[in-house]
């Protein structure tokens, strides 16, 4: 069965998964620059609003590459044991050495954090210079699942490599495909890789209704000034339930 997971960044986002039947929530902050760790008061919000699917945190300490200062990789496992304490489901996590390859021992500290809450490693992977090796690495540090691309652009793009991985994991973690993702190209991506769970925002454009100032923007492109962008149920459902 087709199990999706919605990365969302507020509880409402969370509310709109849930109607729409996804089994988990990977919540985040700052999705245009790939996410970031929400603050602690979204964290409490959505673990307290008792929602029927798994809350699964981003821990990533700001935006840019994956290779943390001893500070940076502090900080994350504080966030680590502040989700812990909130009761939320689990983390995802990921941490890279300066030549690209899995920083083993950063990831273990994280996992340690963790505790007994199930743990993603993100797509931190993508740019890893060999996979296959990552994978392992991956896998025996205990990762219940891997979120990638497949190493390209979107999911669709890198869907042979997935499905290698798919056949390599060989059950021993769970392979999901994230980036790009949409109810008009799911049912191919879950053809061509044998994937059983996957990542979206499964998102839409929305009109801000606040007040404005034509002559100032506060967007990244101004193009996107008034513009939210949030999940919907019924893009969720379909994702769910699209077919080829």
């Amino acid at each position: 069965m087709r199990k999706i997971e919605v990365c969302s960044t507020s509880l409402n986002d969370a509310r709109e998964a849930e109607a729409g039947g996804a089994i988990r929530i990977e919540l985040c902050s700052a999705i245009t620059c790939g996410g970031v760790t929400p603050s602690y008061g979204t964290i409490r919000c959505v673990a307290d609003a008792g929602l029927n699917l798994d809350i699964n945190v981003l821990i990533r300490a700001r935006e840019g590459g994956f290779y943390y200062s001893e500070s940076e990789i502090e900080t994350m496992c504080r966030d680590i044991e502040f989700c812990r304490e909130a009761g939320v489901h689990g983390v995802v996590i990921g941490a890279l050495t300066e030549q690209g390859d899995i920083d083993v021992e950063a990831c273990k500290r994280m996992m340690d954090a963790a505790g007994d809450m199930s743990v993603t490693f993100h797509r931190a992977f993508d740019i890893c210079r060999d996979p296959f090796t990552a994978l392992e690495q991956i896998i025996s540090l205990g990762c219940d699942r891997l979120l990638t691309s497949g190493q390209q652009a979107s999911a669709e793009l890198g869907a042979e490599l997935i499905a290698e991985l798919v056949k390599r994991a060989a059950g021993r973690i769970i392979i999901m495909p994230g980036a790009g993702i949409n109810p008009r190209n799911i049912a191919t991506i879950e053809q061509k890789t044998a994937a059983t769970e996957f990542h979206s925002t499964a998102a839409i454009d929305c009109l801000d209704a606040a007040f404005g100032n034509a002559a100032v923007s506060f967007a990244a492109y101004p193009q996107r000034e008034g513009i939210i962008r949030h999940s919907a149920r019924e893009q969720v459902s379909e994702l769910v339930n699209n077919t080829l």
